[in-house]
Formats: structure tokens, sequence, C-alpha cells
């Protein structure tokens, strides 16, 4: 039966021919399916009874068409009657292939169809392998459908009710046609009407007669699932392939007359078989069938979920995070809203205690001022009382008329009188108007200020690091920093570490085994001291209270190089040094010194050394040359020999200058460098911990020379003079030309990594010179 089947299927729409036409090919096709193929060729100036000609679908043989069109091809009667018998034969038994097929697939709504549009459908019809679209509009009349009647309905139903099928159903499906509420669960879904219906209204509208017994019906299925999905390119087309050469979906009418006509393609279901492989079970198949199902696709499709997967659980522990933290704000905000209410209330009570403290003081200044103003006053009233008894006595003895009486009692008169006008405490006594309250006042204006300015308590604003205030020696570096937010700083806390390069800092930071602390520091400045010399560090400043604290950016000091002068203990003893031992010169008359395995000694090794050993660091000095034009100035090993030149052997570096040569040497190699002859500054950088040695021109700011040397030991200053003096320079700070031209100086150096011995000028100029 199925091949019969497939033998009866048209190869567009994948369904049983309806109204099948004879095409001179011997080739059938759907009267409807012909109609579309046709109007996809179609635009919108130019009608449909304008096209005379079409391809045939399975062998591409061009058919040509009348003026009647379609109407002008002959029906094949002989196939669609083979196909009404098959129909009815199909309604007999309620496993047919036809029905077996879709409820496998479970996708009564998308044809299946084969990778390439070709097959043979001669005389009574042909099975086609190409793609078709399965349409579903009711309004559509030329779809093609399985015959079904109301009892078939219910007994396939009842043959495949079953557990299993039940689960499948889930969720329940409801009927679309029933008018009452909530409406009955459905027992079929019609794909050519779109619409899951009861059994009751099932058999209100499909009538065991034409056209409805085409119609066809399957088991319930969701409406999203059952409309599918619909082609970009072709309105109301459903997808039906696949094409393998734009990985898409795509309909039949793109693989017919499309885009898409020369692409090869792949049905629905094998491509999903293949995606789906990916997600069996390795232990259920074996690893050949896995290795055979690998395509690009399967592999990106996994590799994204992978990436996807991972991505959720990364959102989930992020959310997760997250949640935490907005119970820690609430909890944490309740815990502040709390401590506000405390905190307000102390200040409230405060005010009061300090309100009641304070009228307390104006009353006992109220009582004490009015004691004092009483007893004024009682003064004052015994005064006026005395002065008016003397008034009046005065009044009556200058109303006696009696001479002797008057004389007896005027003169007494008279002096109290003028007693009492002298005295004017004793008549007016003294009052002080201090005790009027007038200089008394209450002046909140300052707290109401503080007041007004209530606020929570937030971490200071980060500081700032001056570099232009900071200062340094060989071994100490003072840093300076400002700071916004002085007055609400508890306290300062500096670290510091020696800077490896690392310009990573946050990664640099959280390393905290290697950073120096120092704590509760209370002035904007402070001195490091024991630091090595020579060194680059890197410096934080915190700013701390009692809300938190926040660190400043890094900034990059360095201490001062190495100081050191010139070992007495080493030199030659033609050479005489000057008190402060940072001046050498040649001195022809023989000194009479010790032997010391450290001092020069040997014909022409007219030198010293420094009284530093170097290990670390990046050092700089100076050489002022003088007049001098035959000198060797480098570094040397402890165990280099004193009784030759140095440069003559593996352990010393040394810039020597002959008259008018200049040149490096090292190992009894030697090469000619550039250098003026007007050179009287010579600049020396020792950089121990990247393996360089360099020399400078300090007047005009030009690199000399660059050795590359890998050291084993420390290495001490040497100096070698044949005329004249030199005096050197050290514990300088390294200059910015010298940073300047490092970058310039790299690819250089890797061409200047070992000296190659040649023969040069030099060599027969240092024979006249000796």
């Amino acid at each position: 039966m199925e091949t019969l089947e497939s033998e009866l299927t048209c190869p567009i729409c994948l369904e049983l021919f309806e109204d099948p036409l004879l095409l001179p090919c011997a080739h059938s096709l759907c009267f409807n399916c012909a109609h579309r193929i046709l109007v996809s060729h179609c635009s919108t100036s130019k009608p449909l009874e304008s096209i005379s000609a079409f391809q045939c679908p399975t062998c591409r043989y061009v058919i040509t068409l009348n003026h009647r069109g379609l109407e002008g091809l002959k029906r094949n009667v002989t196939l669609q009657n083979i196909i009404d018998r098959f129909q009815k034969a199909s309604l007999s038994s309620p496993n047919s292939p036809t029905e077996s097929r879709r409820l496998q697939t479970q996708r009564p709504y998308t044809a299946t169809i084969s990778g390439t549009i070709a097959g043979t459908i001669g005389g009574g019809g042909g099975g086609g392998t190409g793609g078709g679209s399965a349409r579903g509009s009711p309004a559509t009349s030329s779809h093609s459908h399985s015959h079904a009647t109301h009892t078939n309905h219910a007994n396939h139903t009842n043959a495949n009710h079953s557990p299993g099928i039940v689960a499948k159903m889930e969720p329940r499906i409801s009927c679309q046609f029933c008018e009452q509420d909530p409406p009955r669960e459905a027992v079929k879904t019609c794909v050519t009407c779109e619409v899951s219906y009861c059994d009751r209204c099932l058999r209100a509208t499909h009538p065991n007669k034409k056209p409805f017994t085409s119609h066809r019906l399957v088991e319930p299925v969701p409406d999203t699932h059952l409309r599918g999905l619909t082609c970009l390119e072709h309105e109301n087309e459903k997808v039906n392939m696949y094409c393998l050469v734009d990985d898409q979906l795509i309909c039949a009418l793109c693989k017919l007359v499309g885009r898409h006509r020369d692409h090869q393609v792949s049905s629905l279901t094998d491509r999903f078989d293949k995606l789906k492989a990916y997600q069996v079970s390795p232990g259920r198949v074996s690893d050949a069938v896995m290795e055979a199902s690998k395509t690009s696709a399967a592999q990106t499709l996994e590799n994204n979920l992978t990436n996807l997967v991972k991505r959720n659980s990364e959102l989930e522990n992020q959310m997760a995070k997250l949640i935490q933290i907005c119970q820690q704000v609430e909890v944490n905000t309740a815990m502040h809203e709390a401590k506000l209410v405390e905190e307000c209330d102390e200040l409230v009570e405060i005010i009061r205690q300090r309100k009641q403290v304070i009228a307390v003081k104006i009353k006992e200044s109220k009582v004490m001022k009015l004691r004092k103003l009483a007893q004024q006053i009682a003064n004052c009233r015994q005064c006026l009382e005395r002065s008016s008894a003397l008034i009046t006595q005065a009044e009556q003895s200058l109303k006696e008329n009696d001479h002797a009486r008057f004389l007896q009692s005027a003169r007494n008169v008279a002096e109290r009188v003028a007693m009492a006008t002298a005295s004017s405490q004793v008549l007016i006594p003294d009052v002080n108007l201090n005790e009027a309250f007038d200089n008394f006042a209450l002046d909140f204006s300052r707290e109401k200020k503080i007041l007004e300015g209530l606020d929570y308590l937030t971490a200071p604003n980060p500081p700032s690091i001056r570099d232009e205030l900071c200062t340094a020696s060989h071994d100490t570096i003072t840093v300076h920093w400002t700071s916004e937010d002085e007055f609400s700083v508890t306290s300062y806390e500096l670290q510091y570490t020696i800077y490896t390069g690392q310009t990573n800092f946050i990664s640099l930071y959280n390393s905290a085994d290697s950073w120096m602390i120092v704590p509760n520091i209370k002035q904007n400045h402070y001195t490091v001291h024991g630091l090595q010399s020579g060194t680059r560090y890197i410096f934080f400043v915190k700013a701390i209270n009692q809300a938190g604290s926040r660190n400043s950016e890094p900034a990059r000091l360095k201490t001062n190089s190495q100081p050191f002068k010139l070992d007495p203990k080493t030199a030659h003893k033609k050479l005489r040094l000057s008190n402060d031992c940072l001046t050498m010169e040649k001195d022809e008359s023989s000194l009479k010194k010790s032997h010391t395995p450290e001092r020069f000694s040997g014909t022409g090794s007219y030198g010293a050394a420094g009284n530093v050993f170097i290990d670390s660091g990046c050092h700089y000095w100076e050489v002022l040359l003088g007049a001098s034009t035959w000198y060797a100035i480098g570094v040397a090993y402890k165990s280099a020999p004193k009784n030759e030149w140095s440069g003559k052997n593996s352990s010393s570096w040394v810039l020597s200058r002959c008259n008018n040569n200049f040149m490096v040497r090292h190992d009894g190699k030697e090469m000619l460098v550039e250098a003026s002859l007007q050179l009287r500054r010579l600049g020396v950088l020792l950089d121990y911990d990247n393996n360089s040695l360099s020399f400078y021109d300090a007047m005009n700011s030009q690199h000399i020379h660059t050795f590359e040397i890998s050291f084993l030991l420390p290495v001490v200053p040497t100096f070698m003079i044949w005329n004249k003096s030199v005096m050197i320079l050290s514990g300088l700070p390294v200059p910015d030309f010298v940073d300047g031209v490092a970058s310039d100086l790299q690819e250089q150096q890797q061409q200047q990594m070992g000296l190659c011995r040649q023969e040069s000028p030099y060599l027969t100029g240092m024979k006249t010179c000796h």
C-alpha cells in the first residue's frame, strides 16, 4: 500500500492527486499545483493568460500551452479512478499506511520530501521525490485528503487511545467550535479546516459526504503546530524543505521557480534526524554511526548550545549574587534606618538636656543679678534719704533770722553739704550696666549649620599623589598627596612595592604579599626609609574613615642612584685622588703606596674603582672628562684582573677613548663607536635588573652605545686615565632623555648582542698612545 500510495502522490504538494492533468511528457500533476506554477511565473504587470509554457516538475520537459491554458491539457481520468478506489480501501483499515505514516511523524501539516524534485509518474501516475507545500487553508479547494467517516473517527480514536497517546496529548486541547463554556475536549483536528473539534461538533460539521470526506483528520494537535511556518518569500506557502546550500527553510515554490532551483535540498524529516542524532546517548549509538551523522550545522548547534548553557549558568550565578546583594541591601537599609533614628533621638535628647541646662543658668543669673540690683537700690534709697535730710536742714538754716543761731548752725550745715557734694560715690552709687543682660545672647547659628548639614557618612574621595612635590634620595622617598575630603578623613594608609613592569595595576594590587603597608598616617606626606637605590616603586595612598576607604591612582616613584666615591685602596700608585675622593689625576711622580690585591697595578693600568658593589636597581652617574683624551670608563666584577686594561678580560666592560678614536671593549673584543670629540660629560647608566650598561653624551643628550650583559655577580664602577684628570658625579636621578631614547635603542640592542672583533684604526692608535 505504501508503494502504491507513493505512485499516486503529486510531486508538488506530496498529497494524493486531485483533478490530475496528463502532461505531454506522460507525467501527471494536480490542476491546482499546475496553476500555482503559472502564478509563480506571473508579475504584477504580466497577466496569467500570457503564460504560454512551464516546465514539468519531474523531468523538466517544457509544456507548451494553447490559448485555453491549463484547460487545454487532458485530464488523467484513469489515475483519478485509481485514487478514488485507493481512498476507499484506506478507509476500511484504520492502520492504513497513510494514517500510520502521519501518526509516526506526528507532523500532519508538514509534507515529507526528498533532496531533489525528481521522480516518475507514468500514465496512471508516479511517485515524485520533490517537495511540496502542505496547504491547509479552508478556502483552498484543491487540497487532497484522506476520506474518513464518523464511525472511523471513533474507531481510530479508540484504537489509539493508549496511556502513551494520552500523555502526548497533554496539555488538554479544547474544541474550537463549541459554544459552551468551557469547551469540550477535542477528539480530532481537521488539517483542511485547521480547526480542532470535539466528537459532537465533528459530526455536525463533517458529514460523511463530499466534499467533507476528503478532509484530512488527525489526532488533536495545538493550533500553533497545525499552522506551521510560512515561507518568507511566498505568502501563505508553508515551509516543507531545507536548503542545504543556504542552510534555511524553504517551500516547494522556492525549489521549483525560486532562487533555490539549482540548490541541493533535503526533507525536513531527514534534516531533523541528522541534527537530532547528536542528542542521542553515545551508549545507545555506535561511534561509527555518531561519526557518520556529524555535520557542520550539528557541530555549530552543539557548540552554541554548550555556550548558551554555560552562559545561562553564569547568568544564574550572577542573578543569585544580585539577589543576595538585594537582600543585603534590605538588611543594611533597615540597620541604617534604625541607626538614623537612634542617632537623631540622641541629638534631640542632647538638645533637650542643653536647653534645660541653659534655662537653669539663665534663671540663676537672673536671681544673682536681681539680688545685686536690689542691694544697689537699697544703697541709693539710703543715700537719697540722707541727702533729703541734709537739704531740709540746710533750708531751715537759711530761714533762721536769729543771727546768733544762724551763725551757730550754718557752719556745720555748710561743711556737711560740701562733704556730701564732694563725695559723689556716697550720694550717687555706681550702677553696673552689665547686670541688665544686654551682653547675654543665644547664638546657635554654627550649630544650626552643622545640623542642616547632617547626612550619612560616605567613604572619602580618592586622594591624589602629587608627583611634582615628591622627593627622593638613594634610599628614601617622600610622598606628598592631597585630598578633597581632608576633614572627613580619619587617617591615611600608604602602600608600596617594587615596580616589576606589570601594567595591570589591579592584579598587581591584589597580590598583597609583596606590598608594604604604613598605616595610621595623620598628615598629607610621609617619608619611606630603607629603600633600594636606583629602584622604581609603585605607591598607593588610601584615605580612610568610618564609612570605608578609597585608593588613589598609582604613582611610580624612583630612588636615586647609589652614591659612591673612588676607593683609595684600589687607586694605582701613579694616580692622585682628591680629599673628597671624587677626582683622580694622573701623577707620574712615584708615590709610596702599599700594595694590596684590590689595587690596580702593572704598567699602563692607571685605574681606580668605586667604593660600592651594585647588585640590583638602575643607577646613573656622570664623569666630567675635562681635557682628558685617553681614558676607559665602565664596570667590572670584583674578580677582574687589576694588572691589565679594563675590557681586556671577560669580567669588565668599558667605553674608551684614545685621542680621536672612541671604542667599546669587552673580553678583548673592540668595536669603534661614534662620539663627539668635544665630549666633556659622559653619562653612564647601569640597569642591573634589565642586564644593560649604556653610555651617553650627557651634554648633547645623545646615546653612544649599550652593552647587553647577563650579570652573574655584583659589579663596581671602574675608571682609567692616561692623561689629565676626571671627576665623578654619583647618586644622580636618571635624566629624562635617557628614558626617551630607551625605546629607540631596543632594535639597536638586538643587533649589538655580540661584539665582533675587528681590525680598526684604534688598534694602531693605541700603540702610539702607549
